[in-house]
């Protein structure tokens, strides 16, 4: 989790703080979470991931998790939905650039699986 705050020491002040609230977060709740060495919520494993580009590997903040069956779990659900309301058009990608999930894809997966609330 060390990597968490050597992002963000990459970061000016300004950048910090709306990386923070672009990840529904604090810095000081970042910094306190690596300094008890607590363990992230998935969800917010996946804003790290995504708003950093990838840097913050949602795998490495929270090792436990099969991420790469979640994904697919994703796409599926997201390519099933949209069959059935539009069968004529592509789904929407579920992982963005980067491998990063796109968190309200993943957010029924995450129900099922028991580690996000609806």
């Amino acid at each position: 989790m060390q990597e968490i705050l050597e992002y963000l020491r990459g970061l000016s002040p300004p950048e910090r703080e709306a990386f923070a609230e672009r990840c529904h977060t604090s810095v000081g709740y970042l910094r306190k979470a690596v300094s008890t060495r607590q363990q992230l919520g998935v969800e917010l494993c996946i804003h790290l991931d995504r708003e950093s580009g990838g840097v913050l590997r949602c795998e490495r903040l929270f090792p436990g998790l099969d991420w790469d069956y979640l994904r697919k779990a994703a796409q599926r659900k997201t390519a099933d939905e949209l069959a059935d309301s539009h069968p004529n058009e592509a789904p929407p990608p579920a992982v963005c650039a980067g491998g990063a999930i796109k968190s309200e894809a993943l957010q029924p997966c995450l129900v099922e699986a028991g580690v996000a609330h609806v």
